[in-house]
């Protein structure tokens, strides 16, 4: 066996930890906060204090400078015990975090990267609009300049943290409003939440992941300075695909730790269960489940492991991100629908855990790109390699 390096000693220390923090405080409150709709604030500061909203942002900017692979593998221990923190913080840092440390300027990074990485300020992202999803690149919002100042105007959805945030990473255009640029039209804003003439909407009731808040934000003549744009104006679209790349491998850590929650569930049940006087998984129906939802969940950690050394290896990641992510989320809703239906009759009890995670799997086949344009991705940089 090699000798362990530093980094490996250091990821194995976070991860147990995370394990830790899981166990003793998430895993016995994540079924109330899922019924009552708790964004649950003082875990966030928990978390902020472990330095777990500053995994991936330089040390040099108060963050723990994590490599890609440990940040994966600490986010699943997260999302094992309640998949609505691990988005809430896999937002806070792939999307806005990797933006600002790619494409920040130095005073942008100590106002908005250094309190983020302490935990002092949590950051959401909007891309997406009600008429803008899969086609981010039509979205409308508009800000227009005025002097030295820009104001926005327009309306962004399902933004994660939207109403908890204290500030958005937001795309609209900045081209004319019919959008000729296209993606070349769309710049990259740092929104303060309390600015005047941004209101988040209600929180959407939600299938699922219902400890994070989303929200559509309504922007009614929201003035910012210049120094809130972010990078070059008209390179927004840009920024936002290469912070996906990132961001994807982080729904591919909610859907593995989704995953692995309900096999362990699935296991435990089907140990203690019985019927015809022995443990159900004394029947061959119920081990073939279980050894496809093991080898199911062992294959997507593998991929997404997979494309996290390789991000490490500054290497291009998009076709293996979109790969992570599409089989991870595949993986989640086929892993938690077998332990529903081991459960049988009480898989499908709000007594039993295993439903909520059945509710909590579904949205990662949706978000950061649904699986159908995860296949376009992998599909397109196919072609690209074979040139």
């Amino acid at each position: 066996m090699p000798d362990r390096t530093a980094r490996d000693q250091q990821r194995e220390e976070l991860v147990a930890l995370a394990r830790e923090f899981v166990s003793n405080e998430i895993t016995p409150f994540a079924a109330q906060w899922d019924s009552d709709k708790e964004f649950p604030v003082e875990l966030h500061k928990k978390l902020g204090e472990l330095g777990f909203f500053g995994l991936r942002i330089p040390e040099e900017w108060d963050g723990l400078g994590l490599d890609t692979l440990t940040y994966v593998m600490v986010l699943e221990e997260i999302a094992a015990g309640d998949a609505g923190i691990s988005v809430s913080m896999s937002v806070h840092n792939s999307l806005p975090a990797h933006a600002l440390v790619s494409h920040g300027s130095d005073e942008q990074k100590n106002a908005w990267l250094r309190p983020m990485a302490r935990g002092e300020k949590l950051a959401a992202f909007s891309l997406s609009e009600a008429d803008a999803g899969s086609d981010a690149a039509g979205l409308k919002a508009q800000a227009v300049k005025d002097g030295d100042d820009w104001v926005i105007n327009g309306e962004k959805a399902w933004v994660t943290n939207g109403d908890t945030a204290d500030f958005c990473l937001m795309m609209v255009r900045t081209d004319t409003a019919d959008g000729r640029k296209g993606a070349g039209g769309i710049s990259a804003f740092l929104v303060p939440m309390d600015a005047e003439g941004l209101t988040p909407g209600r929180r959407e009731d939600k299938m699922g992941l219902r400890s994070s808040s989303t929200t559509t934000l309504a922007l009614d003549n929201v003035r910012l300075n210049g120094s809130h744009l972010l990078g070059e104006e008209g390179k927004g679209f840009v920024y936002a695909m290469e912070a996906l790349d990132q961001g994807r491998m982080g729904i591919a850590a909610q859907g593995v730790g989704i995953s692995r929650a309900a096999l362990e569930h699935a296991v435990r049940y089907a140990a203690e269960r019985k019927q015809f006087d022995v443990p159900i998984n004394q029947f061959q129906a119920i081990q073939f489940k279980l050894a496809n939802m093991a080898t199911r969940l062992a294959a997507a950690r593998a991929l997404l492991h997979e494309a996290a050394r390789a991000k490490d290896a500054g290497l291009n990641v998009t076709g293996k991100s979109a790969m992570a992510k599409l089989f991870a989320a595949e993986t989640a809703m086929a892993v938690t629908t077998e332990a529903v239906q081991i459960f049988g009759g009480y898989g499908y009890m709000r007594d039993y855990p295993v439903e909520k995670l059945m509710r909590d799997a579904k949205v990662t086949e949706i978000y950061e790109g649904t699986s159908e344009i995860q296949r376009i991705i992998i599909a397109k940089n196919l072609t690209i390699e074979s040139h």
